[in-house]
């Protein structure tokens, strides 16, 4: 099934979301409150995911469910990020980016 792509308004470009360290049940609710206002006030994000040293399946879930619902683009993914993304096969379905300046034009 092929899900629409999330309307944006406006032509501003998106925001980049930077967070940094682990990210499991415990840490998820700052990242998961900054991804829903970016994705209310801008209808996307892109998250810099280069300094995430850890994620686990709550951090999955939460980008799976805001590629569902928005323009996520996922810009430079650490090794550790990478590799969830591979094991899982997340990477088949996200928009993944080398570099940040790659998803601003995506």
């Amino acid at each position: 099934m092929t899900m629409p792509q999330p309307h944006r308004s406006g032509s501003e470009p998106l925001p980049v979301i930077a967070p940094e360290g682990d990210f499991d049940a415990d840490a998820l609710a700052p990242l998961e409150t900054q991804i829903d206002a970016a994705v209310t006030d801008h209808g996307g994000l892109i998250l810099d995911a280069s300094r995430i040293t850890f994620a686990d399946s709550t951090f999955l879930r939460l980008i799976i469910t805001t590629h569902d619902r928005a323009d996520l683009r996922i810009a430079t993914p650490s090794l550790m990020v990478q590799r969830l993304f591979t094991v899982t096969g997340a990477d088949q379905v996200l928009r993944i980016h080398s570099t940040i300046d790659d998803a601003r034009t995506a």
